[in-house]
This record gives structure tokens, C-alpha cells and sequence, in this order.
């Protein structure tokens, strides 16, 4: 295929999650441009309303608007939060500084998802949760006065990090985080800073500190970079063409697939930089690259761990082996994308294994052709759908509507830069 054209990718889903969450704590009426209107989104929206703000539908193209009261109210039912881990978790961070009991659930892919990560940190400061069974949803917390925290957190998450910053806020405590292995995204820092808060680092500790205030703002959100990732490497693997992604958020925190997709041989370039709201913004124009395999460490998977997907179709079609260090978080995502990796590449004819927490694959020339099995996990869906953009592949995917969950719309994106995604 050949691509070209400008096109632009939906808002930062992790960002959207943010400002909205933060717009329904504060005490008057707030506007969000840009922001996702995904099935994860409308999830956050969902619950938000529940909790007594006021919210303007999320559409595309228009901007929502956000009225909160200061604190949230106890909801008369359930806080369904679908598919959304990033909704739940950030969501028991500001519901554990409110003196009320709340319950949490979700579909039946989220209510796999471990919460003892953060359950157990929340605990250390004072929040409850009365008949927790298992490591899943659903969950009741009870909420209130919290005590400060000093935590070495078991695995580097930014959803575990912003629940724990974000209980700090709202109950106006001391926080002090360590990751393990790398820094995972930093988009509540930002925006905890940009209210006013102290949040520093010093000796590989994150330190929060309260004295900021919640005020009413506008954002525009930025385009989502793990979006862009996906047209990106339809692009990378095009045979001629050149694509520019427009408005994409480049927080250093998000890009790390960019930094190897550089060492396997891709050309990406960045124009038109800018700042918003302390998010680094501009384009990328991307062509048709001869891609080599590479080694991704450990310290660097926190910066990608969402475009791990991606990265291993594009790894499926460079020359030699690429190999993904640590990487055993992928098994309690969505599905347990790394197995499924490393099964849906050997479907479709590629060579992949699973080591330990290891992922390698080998690259070849030869048409992908098969069945891919998603278990409703968009980004192995999007990932396998670039795949088939190849001239001569054949890939069937079993459910590419599952995409909406981050990217609504991306069966034609697809199509509009010159792929042909198969459904």
C-alpha cells in the first residue's frame, strides 16, 4: 500500500481520563476540547455523573463541559466502570479521601484485573474495603481521613502512581512513591503541578506535596501518541508515501516507541512543536522504512508498554530478532496480551515465543496470513489490523470493533491514509 495525507488521531485517553476526573472535583464549570469520546471515556464520564457532576455529552468535535461541586456525593449505585482499569483505579484513589462507602465493578475483562496494587497502598493511608474477595472487581471502598504515605510500589504503573498522588490531593497528605523498573507516564504530575502542587523527584522518589487548589480550566486535549502509534507503523511498513500525524501528544513519558522504532531503522519527524498546559504537542511525518531487529530493556517498557503490540507486528517484519525484556506485566492487561502476542504472530505465520517475561521475535518477508484471536483487547486488535495492511496479507480479526475502546473509528482512519484493514 502507499499512504499520505495529514491525519489527526483521537484525544490522549490517559489525559482525558485526568482532566475530567479533576474537572468533577472542582468547584465550578470547566471545558475540555479534544477529549476521547471512546467506550473508556464515556466510562469515566459515567461514573462522574453518578458521583453528582454535570457533564456535557461526549461527542466528537465538541467541547464537554464540566460542572463539579468541590467533592464528590455518595452514589445510590454501583460505579460501573466497563472496560476502563484507568477509570477504576484513579477512581479508588479520590473516592478513598471521601467519608463514604462506594462499590466499583466493571465488564468481565476488568473485573479480572488485579486492584490489590492499589487497594493495598490506600489501606496503608486509612481507606477500607469491607469483604474485598479476590484480587479483582467488584469492591466496596469506604473512604475518609487519610494518613500520609512512603511506598516502594511493586511494579512501575502509572495508574497505580496517579491513584496514590490523586489520594494525596483530595485528603491534602504527604505522598511519596519509588518505581522499580523505569518511570511510567507522568501526565498527573503535570497537571497536579499545573495546579500549584509540589511534586518533585529526588533520589528516584516522586515526593507530593499539598498547597495546591483546584480551579475551574479549559485543556485541549492533545492527540493520543499509543493512538498515533498504529498509523505510524501502517506508514513505517507502507511502500511509499509519506503520512504527518497532527497535534500528537510527545510527552517524553509516552514516546519510548519512537525511540525504537529509531534504532530498528524508522524515520520519524517532528514539526510544528508546542506547549499545552505542560503537555509537549507537535506533528510526525513518517515514511516506508527497511526495519531491523533490536533488544527493548527492561527500563525502557514503562515508556511503551501500551505500543508493545505494535512494536512486535513491526518487529515481525524487520530483519533478525527483537527481543522484549520484562515484560510479564502484559499478562494482566486487557487480556493476557503477552501470551496472545506471541499466539496471534504464530497464527498468522511469524515466529514469536514467550521466555519467562521475555517476548522474542523474528522477523521475515513471507505474506501474514491467518486468524487473530483479540479477547476484546483493542490494541492487539489495531496492532494485527496494521498488520494486514501488507500487499499479500490475509488476516482475519475476530473482533475489530473492540478497537472503539481507545480509538473510535479506526477501521476508517486506517482506510483514510491508504491501509486496508481487514475485518
Amino acid at each position: 500500500m502507499n499512504v499520505g495525507g495529514s491525519v489527526r488521531v483521537p484525544g490522549d485517553k490517559s489525559i482525558t481520563h485526568r482532566v475530567l476526573l479533576l474537572a468533577g472535583l472542582t468547584r465550578g464549570i470547566s471545558h475540555v476540547g479534544g477529549a476521547l469520546t471512546s467506550l473508556d471515556a464515556q466510562s469515566s464520564a459515567r461514573v462522574l455523573r453518578q458521583l453528582g457532576a454535570e457533564l456535557s455529552p461526549l461527542r466528537k468535535g465538541t467541547t464537554v463541559t464540566v460542572r463539579g461541586r468541590g467533592r464528590f456525593r455518595r452514589p445510590d449505585n454501583p460505579l460501573f466502570c466497563g472496560n476502563s482499569g484507568t477509570t477504576a483505579r484513579l477512581l479508588l484513589g479520590l473516592l478513598a479521601a471521601h467519608p463514604f462507602s462506594a462499590t466499583l465493578t466493571g465488564d468481565i475483562s476488568l473485573r479480572r484485573r488485579p486492584m490489590r496494587r492499589v487497594t493495598v497502598p490506600l489501606a496503608a493511608m486509612g481507606a477500607s474495603f469491607p469483604e474485598q474477595n479476590g484480587d479483582g472487581l467488584p469492591l466496596t471502598i469506604r473512604g475518609g481521613r487519610l494518613r500520609p504515605l512512603r511506598y516502594d510500589m511493586p511494579v512501575s504503573s502509572a495508574q497505580i502512581k496517579s491513584a496514590l498522588l490523586l489520594a494525596g490531593m483530595a485528603a491534602e497528605v504527604d505522598v511519596s512513591l519509588r518505581e522499580p523498573h523505569g518511570r511510567s507516564r507522568d501526565h498527573t504530575e503535570r497537571l497536579l503541578q499545573a495546579f500549584g502542587y509540589s511534586v518533585t523527584q529526588q533520589e528516584g522518589w516522586i515526593r507530593f506535596t499539598p498547597g495546591g487548589r483546584l480551579q475551574p480550566f479549559d485543556i485541549q486535549v492533545p492527540g493520543d501518541p499509543s493512538s498515533s502509534a498504529f498509523l505510524v507503523g501502517a506508514a513505517v511498513m507502507a511502500e511509499a508515501g509519506e503520512l504527518r500525524v497532527s497535534g500528537v501528544g510527545l510527552n517524553p513519558t509516552r514516546t519510548g516507541f519512537l525511540d525504537v522504532l529509531a534504532r530498528m531503522g524508522g524515520k520519524v519527524a517532528v514539526e510544528n512543536r508546542s506547549i499545552h498546559f505542560g503537555e509537549p504537542v507537535g506533528d510526525l511525518i513518517v515514511g516506508p522504512a527497511r526495519l531491523s531487529g533490536t533488544e527493548v530493556g527492561a527500563h525502557e517498557i514503562p515508556g511503551l508498554i501500551d505500543e508493545i503490540p505494535l512494536l512486535a507486528v513491526l518487529a515481525s517484519r524487520a530483519a533478525g530478532t527483537t527481543t522484549f525484556r520484562q515484560v510479564g506485566e502484559l499478562r494482566v492487561k486487557e487480556s493476557d496480551r503477552l501470551g496472545l502476542i506471541a499466539e496471534n504472530l504464530r497464527a498468522v505465520g511469524a515466529e514469536a515465543e514467550v521466555v519467562g517475561d521475555d517476548l522474542i521475535v523474528e522477523g521475515s518477508d513471507r505474506p501474514p496470513r491467518g486468524s487473530v484471536r483479540t479477547a476484546a483487547d483493542h490494541r492487539l486488535a489495531m496492532a494485527f489490523a496494521v498488520l494486514g495492511t501488507l500487499d499479500g496479507a490475509r488476516i482475519r480479526i475476530d473482533d475489530i470493533s473492540c478497537a472503539a475502546v481507545s480509538f473510535p473509528d479506526f477501521p476508517e482512519s486506517l482506510r483514510a491514509i491508504g491501509g486496508r484493514g481487514k475485518k
